[in-house]
């Protein structure tokens, strides 16, 4: 059995872990998170996981007999990807069938309206590497979801939406201005 691995403190990117990931307007079979690792910051966490898929690789096709055609689909250099911020990092995705447990720091279970995990925040997860030898994929190795627990929050990626900001207060007597 793989082990699991366990990611604490990464920068969460796109999430979509309260729905299935949906793909140019198609809704996958998936749930999917992508834990980001600061190559300088993390480093000690980045060797831990390769040391963990190597010995995954042992375990799975034994002592120096990977195949040479296997790709490494789930941890990518973020620095190959033209996303907001992946420079300087490393990219793990985890995908799952179902949903899996996403918690608060106290362990208290978070719902979407909770409003976070979000892309940008920082959780903590555990995820476990899986071979796969698919026609269209090839021989690849990719990793389970196992769970999310939210850390802090972040600078948000992407568009954040409308802030309180942007409208004006007013009060009651003042209705008349905006009719």
């Amino acid at each position: 059995m793989a082990e699991k691995i366990y990611i604490k403190n990464a920068r969460l990117s796109f999430p979509s872990i309260f729905r299935k990931s949906v793909f140019q307007g198609v809704e996958s079979k998936k749930y999917e998170a992508t834990f980001l690792l600061d190559k300088d910051k993390d480093a000690d966490q980045i060797a831990a996981i390769e040391k963990a898929i190597e010995n995954f690789k042992t375990e799975t096709f034994g002592e120096g007999k990977t195949p040479k055609s296997l790709k490494l689909t789930g941890f990518q250099d973020g620095d190959s990807k033209d996303y907001d911020g992946y420079s300087n990092h490393m990219a793990l995705k985890a995908t799952t069938a179902r949903r899996t447990v996403i918690i608060d720091k106290d362990k208290t279970p978070l719902v979407e309206d909770d409003g976070r995990p979000y892309a940008g925040c920082y959780v903590n997860g555990i995820v476990s590497p899986w071979f796969s030898d698919h026609v269209t994929g090839g021989k690849q190795i990719l990793f389970n979801l196992e769970g999310i627990q939210f850390v802090k929050d972040g600078e948000p990626f992407g568009d954040a939406g409308i802030s309180v900001d942007a409208f004006d207060a007013f009060g009651d007597d003042n209705d008349e201005d905006f009719v």
